[in-house]
């Protein structure tokens, strides 16, 4: 049973529809990197300003204490939301109070052709498990909590970041598990 009722993901609603998409010359895809936890909230305000967006969504069972079943329906790509507008759009949806920072899309109509083909695999129904790029051996920063802004070394990876912080010249450490949202990569 879900927590609350899925909101929807992509505005306007045929958006990732439109043939033009990707290609026009004046409005651009945007990957907005929102404050932690943001997703929604953005995504909402968006709609409010009527601001083109998709943000995947998909659901994630967890079992109560009780033993029953909930389903939360959270951003398959924690942190982002892609926006499609032009600059006076990512002024806009800058003055949301949601948003960390923006990156400007290189080839909109790659980026097009990927997220239509994530939209297929929601849409197909079968279970998705969002993935992260953190490898062993990965540096990253905490980005939030009472650790933000602590630099350390991922050191196993298997359905799990586990945070390495290290004192190099006593070769000893200590190692901490964190979820994915709570770490960025370092470049």
């Amino acid at each position: 049973m879900p927590i609350l009722a899925r909101e929807s993901d992509l505005y306007p609603e045929d958006l990732l529809d439109r043939p033009e998409l990707g290609r026009e010359s004046q409005v651009h895809w945007w990957a907005l990197y929102t404050l932690a936890r943001h997703e929604k909230e953005l995504t909402r305000r968006l709609r409010g300003l009527e601001i083109a967006f998709y943000c995947p969504l998909i659901g994630r069972r967890t079992a109560s204490p009780s033993g029953r079943t909930r389903v939360a329906h959270v951003p398959l790509f924690a942190g982002y939301v892609f926006m499609y507008g032009g600059g006076d759009a990512r002024y806009r949806a800058m003055t949301t109070n949601c948003i960390s920072r923006w990156l400007p899309v290189g080839d909109g109509q790659e980026l097009t052709h990927d997220l239509r083909q994530v939209r297929r695999l929601i849409d197909s129904g079968a279970p998705l498990t969002p993935e992260a790029r953190l490898d062993p051996g990965a540096r990253v920063r905490v980005r939030c909590g009472p650790l933000a802004g602590m630099e350390g070394k991922v050191i196993r990876r298997s359905g799990e970041v586990r945070l390495l912080v290290a004192v190099n010249f006593l070769k000893q450490g200590a190692s901490l598990l964190l979820e994915d949202h709570q770490v960025e990569p370092l470049d």
